[in-house]
Order: C-alpha cells, then structure tokens, then sequence
C-alpha cells in the first residue's frame, strides 16, 4: 500500500509546505520541537489506532503529551480503541511507526483542532529523517476526516 505520495497531494493542493531534511532522526514531539526550535504544540505526530470499528489515523498536537483513549471511543462511539502495533501499522499503512505521513492513508482521519493555532505544523511525511512542515489546514481539507479533538 505504500505507493502514497504525499509530495504530489500537496503540490496538487493550494496549501503553502515545505520539506525539511533532518540531519538526525527525530522520534519524539520533544526531540522534533528542540530540533526546528518551535512550540511542542506545533509537532504532529501521525497514529495509527486500533478500534472496534477499524483502523483509523490520529494527527495530534505534541503539547497533549499522550492519547486520551477516552475521548477517542466517545468520539467514534465504540468500546475498543488503543494504539495499533508496530506490525499493525506496517501492515495497513506500509509505512514504519514514526515515518507514518500526515497524508494520503487511505482510512478515517482524527485531527486535533489545537494545531490550528499554527501557521504551520511539523510532522511526518513517509520518507526516513524528511519532515513536512504544512499549513494545519490542509490536513483538514485533503485527509477524510470523520472527527476533530477540540
């Protein structure tokens, strides 16, 4: 499944990105915010959820620190929801936990809203130590999201 190009989504799109190749790997929000100098808010990690209505793709703010699993299964309205494993991921992304891209999977998008706040946010874009830093609003606009974490 792996033959998503988030570049051509982008490029395609009218929202303003920009590549950033990172001399250093980056695995955490911390470890991302310390490297480009901004706001842990405005890291975006890419998730990939396990629930019991299928997997489904979370872009969250940095600064929350953790999944609130609660408001997750409130949100899809179902009783089971955890992290998917590193073989789950692998299998329905075809991408390697931590190089999951904002873009392009072809499940249910979750996106925080708090990256809002930004011009620009910081996450993964499919590529080995390559960051995508991006209008937060095209994740919205290019993405099929089914919710939004206020």
């Amino acid at each position: 499944m792996k033959n998503i190009n988030t570049k051509d989504i982008l490029q395609k799109s009218s929202f303003l990105f920009e590549l950033i190749y990172n001399d250093i790997p980056i695995r955490t929000a911390q470890e991302g915010a310390d490297y480009f100098n901004v706001d842990i808010a405005q890291i975006a990690p890419t998730l990939i959820l396990y629930t019991g209505i299928g997997f489904h793709v979370l872009v969250i703010s940095g600064e929350r620190g953790h999944v609130n699993f609660k408001e997750i299964k409130q949100l899809l309205n179902c009783k089971n929801v955890r992290l998917a494993s590193k073989e789950e991921v692998k299998s329905v992304t075809g991408f390697s936990v931590g190089n999951v891209p904002m873009f392009g999977i072809p499940l249910p998008y979750i996106v925080d809203k708090r990256l809002l706040r930004f011009s620009f946010v910081y996450g993964g874009l499919g590529e080995e130590d390559t960051t995508l830093k991006v209008d937060p609003r095209a994740l919205f606009n290019l993405n099929k999201v089914v919710g939004s974490l206020e």
